[in-house]
């Protein structure tokens, strides 16, 4: 039983350094400190680590499959890169599924729900104050989670958490962009003030809008 449970803690210990890697790495990408066609070399991530390559193989799997990580036979992963078509697809489905998250907010939040959005609001509006791109991005991050939990929507939680890493690598850039912070903040000052007047037209347009103005806003910059 002694040996059963060290193999059981054994397990678990890798199977969190599996998921410190996946967010250091995921992260990195997100944040823009690794680009496309960066290599990631697994024997320096086990030495950052501290750990032997298996986990290291094990996050970069996770990372290949979430489409983050380009990992070819014979050949070193790589982070990968994003082509247009594949950021409008997600956006497009983005879109159309944050306007039913806005429907649900409206038909079913509590007035402690929406008090829960206007916190998070404010902490968009204190890291815009600030400036600060980084800040803002997990604030922002944060707030769309906020609005899945007050849906009770736990299939688009599913199908959006499925495509969380792509979706936040474009998220971050989106945010960095001159001006975006701002106008975003604005945005779901308006949002948040729909839920509040219980307006499920308009918070379902605000909320399309936001999600299809941060992809014009990649439009305009991206180069193929």
């Amino acid at each position: 039983m002694l040996a059963e449970a060290d193999d059981i803690a054994e397990a678990g210990s890798e199977n969190s350094r599996v998921d410190e890697i996946v967010d250091w790495v995921a992260r990195g990408i997100i944040e823009g400190r690794l680009v496309p066609g960066d290599d990631l070399n697994s024997v320096e991530l086990a030495r950052r680590f501290n750990v032997s390559r298996t986990p290291v193989r094990e996050a970069l799997f996770v990372l290949h499959r979430e489409r983050m990580v380009d990992w070819s036979p014979r050949r070193r992963p790589r982070v990968a890169a994003m082509s247009l078509k594949d950021v409008r697809e997600i956006y497009h489905l983005r879109a159309l599924l944050y306007g039913q998250v806005s429907l649900a907010i409206v038909e079913h939040a509590t007035d402690e729900d929406i008090e829960s959005l206007w916190r998070a609001h404010e902490a968009l509006a204190r890291a815009a104050g600030q400036g600060d791109v980084d800040a803002y991005f997990w604030a922002n991050v944060a707030f769309r989670d906020e609005e899945l939990r007050v849906s009770g929507n736990a299939i688009i939680k599913e199908v959006l958490d499925s495509m969380r890493m792509r979706t936040n690598r474009m998220r971050h850039l989106s945010t960095s962009l001159p001006g975006r912070m701002q106008r975003s903040c604005a945005d779901h000052q308006r949002l948040c003030e729909a839920y509040a007047e219980r307006d499920g037209t308009l918070a379902v347009a605000l909320n399309r809008s936001i999600v299809l103005g941060a992809l014009k806003s990649i439009e305009n910059i991206w180069v193929e």
